[in-house]
């Protein structure tokens, strides 16, 4: 499938988002720009990846051509590589660089900034606003914190090394509200529906 101008624009500016991280690895023996790590991990938890393992998984079997339109040119990475990159990634940059890519989806509604999330309107939405979001501190969020423990069983998650926890949570959250946005009411359904084709994440990270 070959992407319209408009949503290769969209994906390629979260990968330049996602570029603005510092990279915490040490720059000898890098094979995989952090940009493509971490687009590759929001699709596979878009797909319902709950573990390392299985973000690697989901790589493995996404394919070249998913793999470069998510800035992993090098092609698909082994689970301990997205294990030590996310373990020392700086998760507050990561929830600013998310934020500021959601921020673009906002729109006016009398004169004010509004962006749905999870069936409710957050006005006055900016890039620092919607990065809290994405910690899931509000009380708003109530059912987003309950979908990423039933759905993505956050609370028996083995990952729990370095940054890596807050990392996995940025992403969950993520990928809920992308999944609400897109229309989707049962967020395990939605996980289940792209895990059968790595296209449809793609398409969603294009045209979200």
């Amino acid at each position: 499938m070959t992407s319209s101008p408009i949503s290769a624009a969209r994906r390629q500016y979260l990968l330049d988002l996602l570029a603005q991280i510092p990279d915490p690895r040490r720059r000898r023996g890098r094979r995989h720009p952090l940009a493509g790590l971490l687009a590759v991990g929001i699709a596979a938890v878009i797909a319902g990846s709950r573990s390392f393992a299985a973000i690697g998984q989901w790589a493995a079997d996404a394919g070249p051509n998913v793999l470069a339109g998510l800035g992993a040119m090098r092609g698909a990475a082994e689970e301990s590589t997205f294990r030590r990159a996310f373990a020392r990634l700086d998760s507050g940059r990561l929830d600013q660089a998310l934020g500021a890519w959601l921020w673009t989806r906002a729109a006016q509604v009398s004169g004010r900034l509004v962006i749905a999330v999870d069936g409710k309107a957050v006005r006055g939405a900016d890039p620092a606003t919607l990065a809290a979001w994405i910690r899931g501190h509000w009380e708003i969020e109530n059912k987003l914190h309950w979908v990423r423990d039933v759905t993505y069983q956050e609370d028996k998650s083995l990952v729990r090394t370095g940054n890596a926890p807050r990392v996995m949570a940025s992403l969950r959250s993520l990928a809920i509200g992308l999944l609400r946005l897109d229309g989707h009411s049962n967020i395990a359904a939605a996980n289940r529906h792209h895990a059968r084709d790595p296209q449809r994440t793609l398409r969603l990270l294009q045209t979200a």
